[in-house]
Order: structure tokens, then sequence, then C-alpha cells
């Protein structure tokens, strides 16, 4: 038996980085016409938030789980995605 092991998974959607923007991002919006920004931002706007997420609110979610304060907390998946899965998990 193992025991003092906290497993939790962190489910993010889009939020705004550099993989968001990257080269399929880029070629996608060339393909469509449009800017990146542009995109991003139609993307955002089809997400039940209204936007993308911001890598700070996944950078806090995270050092939230790994603090003393979430320590009864395991085995659980946290979905970061502003809504965008229809159900629960």
């Amino acid at each position: 038996m193992i025991n003092n092991v906290t497993i939790n998974g962190l489910l993010p959607g889009p939020f705004d980085t550099d993989r968001l923007r990257g080269a399929v991002a880029k070629a996608e919006a060339e393909k469509r016409g449009v800017s990146v920004e542009q995109m991003i931002a139609e993307r955002g706007k089809a997400n039940p938030a209204g936007r993308v997420g911001d890598p700070e609110e996944f950078g806090l979610a995270c050092a939230f789980l790994c603090g003393a304060k979430a320590g009864f907390i395991t085995g659980q998946n946290i979905l970061l995605d502003g809504g965008a899965y229809p159900g629960t998990m």
C-alpha cells in the first residue's frame, strides 16, 4: 500500500499562451484570412466564459493544489476551461 501520495489533474482549456498562438494558429489564421488576435478573440467569444484563460489563472490553481490548504484534495480532475466542457467529470 502506498501512502502520502497526492495526485490531482489540471485539465486546461484554451489559455492565452505561446502554444495557442503557435504555428498551427498562424497557419489557420492565414488560411481564414484573419489575424491570430482575431482568431483568438473569436475562440474566446465561443467559450461560455466569453474569453480564453489567462495563464496566471492556471498557475494560481496549480499553486493552490500544491499548497497546504489543499492537502485534503486528492484524486480529482479540475477543469479549467471556462465552462467549455458541457458536463461534469
